[in-house]
């Protein structure tokens, strides 16, 4: 037991060591960030099985999904609370995920798991312009760039694919896929996309047409 507990102490000990800062950007053609795109970097090797932690949460506020995108790894299992004080019905027709959340607001709706890579995407059968997305990725190494179009990551040394996703983003995907090497220095790596992306649309007037489901 010693033994086992010593060289799980290394291990991990070696990880913090050869882990390295890594900065993702996402650029357009005019040297704009953009906010809210998906980052992962896939392991040449075998991905790190995902640990045991609390569900990630798609929450329903305003008649709007929150986060509008939400990254998770395989296997993961998602909450969908309803904070409005109105009913949803969340459902998705996704090859990677199919599902049906019917008319709730009061009730705890019991967290799903999400098992197959890909896009989710996510509507409401109350209101037609609630539309969200859950992208699953197999790898622990992923996140979400923020308001200037980064993101940082403590990344192992070794090779991987780093790979991008949004829902806005018209190149196409394959082409801004990077072979990359972490080595033992930190770096900025950049992501430059050749056509604009998409106008974000996600967010709408709110409505009361629907004060009947309360």
């Amino acid at each position: 037991m010693f033994i086992r507990m010593s060289f799980a102490i290394l291990w991990l000990f070696s990880s913090a060591i050869y882990a390295k800062e890594q900065t993702v950007k996402i650029v357009d053609s005019a040297g704009k960030g953009h906010p809210n795109v998906v980052i992962y970097f896939e392991p040449k090797q075998a991905s790190t099985t995902i640990s045991d932690i609390a569900p990630a949460i798609m929450d329903q506020i305003d008649t709007q999904f929150v986060p509008h995108i939400l990254a998770v790894q395989k296997n993961s299992m998602v909450q969908f609370p309803n904070s409005d004080s109105i009913k949803h019905h969340v459902y998705s027709f996704s090859a990677a995920k199919t599902f049906e959340l019917q008319l709730y607001k009061d009730f705890k709706a019991d967290p799903l798991l999400f098992a197959n890579e890909g896009v989710v995407e996510l509507g409401c059968n109350v209101h037609d312009w609630m539309l969200g997305y859950i992208f699953v990725v197999d790898t622990p190494y992923f996140g979400k760039t923020n308001a200037k179009g980064e993101w940082v990551i403590d990344l192992p040394e070794g090779d991987y694919s780093l790979k991008v996703w949004s829902p806005l983003i018209q190149d196409n995907l394959e082409s801004l896929t990077k072979e990359v090497s972490i080595s033992e220095t930190s770096s900025t790596l950049v992501i430059n996309l050749a056509k604009p992306m998409l106008q974000n649309l996600h967010q709408y007037e709110q409505v009361d047409e629907f004060s009947d489901y309360e």
